[in-house]
């Protein structure tokens, strides 16, 4: 009897220690009052603008970047259509990791494996990778990257997340976010981009200084997106319908 007491309590230590080091290493992987502080502005830097500026400075070039955090209420409608429709399709459906997408790019990438893998990081990968990560394409990071898109989407609104990734992505040679890239190119804040103008950009994402140097491809990608952005229609309503209603996580 106390050696069945003695293995039971043995059994809950066990449990119990094995609870506190995965919370020990989730807060290690995932860097909680950095998301949290999200809420409440825009961070200072991020991991891959940080890395991008060390590049330039190795390679004795000018340092400095342009990058312009706005609001989301001060960005166009089209550019956040633009953006949804070119990068993350069902946004408002995952909680920051779309499966679906992931078994097709698998599935599309052992069929076709010589052409260039299909990637399905949604928009709160991608800011996760951004903020906080590093481009290696390491198993590791991987890993990391879902945990913290996944505590991103349980800390955040949606708006949120959509927010910081506008202002927050490189969009050519030293200009980074969303309203940096609208008056360099364009002359004119991201509230007033057009719709073309919008599809413009939402094209670059993948790869900015890439397609900046191929303009007839460019060109191709921002016309399917725009073909897209007619399809969608208007999405604020579900900016607002999430923002009255947050759906559970």
């Amino acid at each position: 009897m106390t050696a069945a007491r003695g293995a039971s309590r043995r059994g809950r230590l066990l449990v119990l220690g094995g609870a506190a080091l995965a919370v020990l290493l989730f807060g290690v992987v995932v860097p909680i009052p950095r998301i949290v502080a999200l809420r409440f502005g825009p961070p200072s830097t991020t991991a891959f603008l940080e890395a991008r500026r060390e590049r330039l400075l190795s390679e004795g070039r000018d340092a400095r970047i342009d990058r312009r955090p706005v609001p989301l209420e001060k960005v166009s409608p089209h550019l956040v259509t633009a953006v949804l429709v070119s990068e993350d399709a069902r946004f408002f459906e995952h909680h920051g990791i779309d499966w679906d997408a992931v078994k097709a790019a698998r599935t599309r990438n052992r069929r076709f494996p010589r052409r260039r893998p299909l990637g399905a990081s949604t928009i709160t990968q991608q800011l996760a990778k951004n903020l906080f990560l590093s481009p290696s394409r390491s198993w590791l990071r991987k890993g990391r990257e879902a945990a913290v898109a996944t505590a991103m989407e349980l800390l955040l609104p949606k708006r949120t997340i959509l927010e910081h990734y506008l202002s927050g992505i490189e969009w050519g040679e030293r200009v980074w976010g969303c309203e940096a890239a609208a008056r360099t190119y364009f002359g004119r804040p991201a509230s007033r981009l057009t719709r073309e103008q919008a599809a413009w950009l939402a094209a670059m994402i993948p790869g900015p200084r890439l397609f900046l140097s191929r303009p007839a491809r460019h060109q191709r990608r921002a016309a399917r997106i725009l073909a897209r952005m007619r399809r969608a229609g208007d999405v604020r309503p579900l900016l607002l319908e999430e923002a009255d209603d947050p759906p559970a996580r």
